[in-house]
């Protein structure tokens, strides 16, 4: 008894782990691109934007979640201004957006206009 109720008390206070994630790269993409889209089954996680080895004429990138909605405008999320991934080919910019409950989202990048921009590699994780 003792030792489910100590494995009871340590479940109720663990962080969730972030439980999936995708990988992919940008080439040459214009400003209000789009990423693919990803359904976050639990309101219980964060999402995590990772780019590494950004290239173009500006030295930043900026990038905001968004969550689809259906039959109404999609929300916007924080924008987060990537500066460090135009550092070299593995410097990485992260950002990090808390949870926004369950639901299909996408990001954008330079919604707010910007020049193109390339991007080595990336990992979204929720």
């Amino acid at each position: 008894m003792v030792l489910f109720s100590a494995v009871t008390v340590v479940s109720i206070f663990s962080v969730p782990a972030q439980a999936a994630s995708w990988s992919s790269s940008l080439s040459g993409v214009l400003p209000g691109f789009e990423s693919r889209r990803w359904t976050e089954p639990s309101s219980s996680t964060g999402t995590t934007i990772k780019f590494t080895g950004c290239s173009g004429s500006n030295s930043v990138v900026n990038v905001t979640l968004v969550k689809n909605v259906v039959a109404l405008p999609d929300t916007y999320y924080t924008r987060a201004a990537f500066t460090q991934c135009f550092a070299g080919s593995s410097s990485t910019s992260t950002g990090n957006w808390a949870d926004h409950g369950a639901g299909d989202f996408y990001f954008v990048v330079n919604d707010g206009g910007g020049a193109s921009v390339s991007v080595k590699s990336l990992t979204v994780s929720y």
